[in-house]
């Protein structure tokens, strides 16, 4: 495991007890870039039109197509860092 893991795991940990919940933009673009970061390019279908929450998820995570999942990671890792994340 590289340091670039071990921030992006640490970062992880810490996004799940922010001082403040995110609004849900950003919350979005925390799970885009967690799954960008960890498994790479979208894949599986696109949720039903009435799993709203899942769709959302789906969109975020592949408008982020094709970012390598280092440069993810690092985003990530900034992103919790500006919300707060203690690691």
């Amino acid at each position: 495991m590289t340091s670039d893991n071990n921030a992006f795991e640490l970062a992880a940990s810490a996004a799940k007890s922010l001082p403040e919940r995110p609004d849900d933009q950003t919350m979005l673009k925390l799970y885009a870039l967690y799954k960008q970061g960890s498994a790479g390019d979208v894949a599986g279908e696109k949720p039903g039109f009435f799993d709203f929450v899942g769709a959302a998820k789906f969109e975020a995570w592949e408008k982020l197509k094709g970012t390598p999942e280092e440069d993810a990671r690092e985003q990530y890792v900034e992103l919790v860092r500006k919300l707060g994340g203690k690691f």
